[in-house]
Formats: structure tokens, C-alpha cells, sequence
């Protein structure tokens, strides 16, 4: 490269040739891809990509992913940009406690680390305390659902649960915001959503 480059200042016919393709060299090292990494190095299984915004009101799924409704307040695309973080995690009993990056999650994990997205909650909680959390009935945008055995959340109408997968385990969307698990649930919302 340094001799042509001597040889293009010297060749005034060669200077341009040899731009061009310096210029294309740093054009495909600039579009090689990036492996993201995500805070305490577990790596984000699914590429980021640029979403639509879902019409007012409900947040739509786009290939297991949910797009938040346009009219969101910034705290709940907040919570369902961290859900959507995890979405393809699998389902591992006591996951998402120890640390908010781990190798899979349990409901209760999966919950907390969506609303660990808009800085709702502040350390993971098991669905008992997820029972008590927060203020008492459904929310505008988010309803945690819990009891000594499970949680899960309906955000922007779309159901957050680790329950009722047919495709592999682990917290995932759902279009349906019928409970999978039994139990009475307690109805706790975070104020203001």
C-alpha cells in the first residue's frame, strides 16, 4: 500500500484510482456487521432492527417482537424495548434474579427485567413481591399479574409471560392476555401507566 500510494503522488494519472479505492476499502470495513454486546457481556441473540410504530392505542407483534403504539408514553417503548431484549431467552427457573443480564428467565425475572426498563423497580422481584408491588388494579399501559407461583404482564395489550409457549420456553409476546397458569392473581400497576 505505501508504494502505491508513493507512486500515485508521483503519477498524477494514479492519484484517482488510488482514492477510489482507498475510499471503497473504508466503505466495506464500514459495513461489515457488528456483534452488539449488552451490558455483563451476554450477547444479544436477536439483531436490532428498526421497528414501525404500532398504531394508537396497542402494540402489535412483528415477528415475536412488539412494537409499541405510537401514543406510548417513553417509559412503556422503554419497557417493551428491555422485554423484547429477552424475548428469545429460555425459560430458566430463578433466572433474571441473581443479575438483570442472565442465560434465561423465569417469570418473575422476565417481568422485572422488562420493568427494570424504564427504571420501574430497581432489583428483581419474585411474584410474591410482585403481589405487592406498585398500586392496586389494572393500569392504563402496564398490569403485573402475580401470586406466590407466577407473573406476568399485559403492556400496551399484549401479554408478557413465560406461561403458554408452543414454541420453546422462556418469556415471550403473546397476542392472547388469557392467563396460562391458574391461580387468583393479584392486579398490581405501576402509578401513572
Amino acid at each position: 500500500m505505501t508504494n502505491a500510494l508513493g507512486a500515485a503522488r508521483k503519477t498524477p494519472a494514479l492519484r484517482i484510482p488510488v482514492a477510489l479505492l482507498a475510499v471503497a476499502a473504508i466503505a466495506a470495513v464500514l459495513a461489515l456487521p457488528v456483534k452488539a454486546e449488552t451490558p455483563g457481556g451476554v450477547s444479544s441473540t436477536t439483531p436490532e432492527v428498526e421497528s414501525p410504530t404500532a398504531p394508537p392505542g396497542k402494540a402489535i407483534l412483528v415477528n415475536g417482537r412488539a412494537v409499541p403504539p405510537a401514543d406510548a408514553p417513553p417509559a412503556v417503548k422503554r419497557v417493551i424495548a428491555a422485554a423484547n431484549k429477552i424475548r428469545t431467552k429460555p425459560y430458566i427457573y430463578g433466572g433474571g434474579h441473581a443479575r438483570w443480564w442472565d442465560a434465561g428467565y423465569d417469570c418473575s425475572g422476565a417481568v422485572s427485567f422488562a420493568l427494570r426498563g424504564a427504571k420501574l423497580i430497581d432489583t428483581p422481584m419474585p411474584s410474591g413481591s410482585l403481589a405487592g408491588w406498585g398500586s392496586p388494579g389494572k393500569g392504563r399501559w402496564i398490569t403485573v399479574y402475580a401470586n406466590g407461583g407466577h407473573a406476568y404482564a399485559i403492556i400496551a395489550g399484549l401479554r408478557w409471560d413465560t406461561a403458554g409457549v408452543t414454541n420453546g420456553t422462556g418469556p415471550r409476546w403473546h397476542k392472547s392476555l388469557k392467563a396460562q397458569a391458574s391461580g387468583p392473581f393479584t392486579v398490581r400497576h405501576p402509578d401513572g401507566y
